[in-house]
């Protein structure tokens, strides 16, 4: 009923910038909450950042002062603007909504399938 569909992952080299979207699409009434967590190889998912549907933000301390989350409401859509990339950022990203559906006006969690970041040095 509903669809999170990533992109912008990629290669980039340590201390550059990649910016990823996340859009959501099907059966919204609402969205409440948006975030992305990444899973690197042996590690467990972990939140990267989340925005309230007020603009209201949360980081990991690992990514804070380089990690920037904001939200287009009016699109359904997710961003996550990240700079000076560390090899240590190196995981698949995934976006995360929760959405209020229209056919019950309850919300559940749904996620996207996964874009890969590898930075290397």
């Amino acid at each position: 009923q509903v669809q999170l569909v990533e992109s912008g992952g990629g290669l980039v080299q340590a201390g550059g910038s990649l910016r990823l979207s996340c859009a959501a699409s099907g059966s919204i009434f609402s969205i409440n909450d948006m975030g992305w967590y990444r899973q690197a190889p042996g590690k467990q998912r972990e939140l990267v950042a989340a925005i309230a549907s007020g603009g209201n933000t949360i980081y990991a301390d690992s990514v804070k002062g380089r990690f920037t989350i904001s939200r287009d409401n009016a699109k359904n859509t997710v961003y996550l603007q990240m700079n000076s990339l560390k090899t240590e950022d190196t995981a698949v990203y995934y976006c995360n909504a929760r959405v209020v559906i229209v056919t019950t006006r309850r919300p559940y969690d749904y996620w996207g399938q996964g874009t890969q970041v590898t930075v290397s040095s």
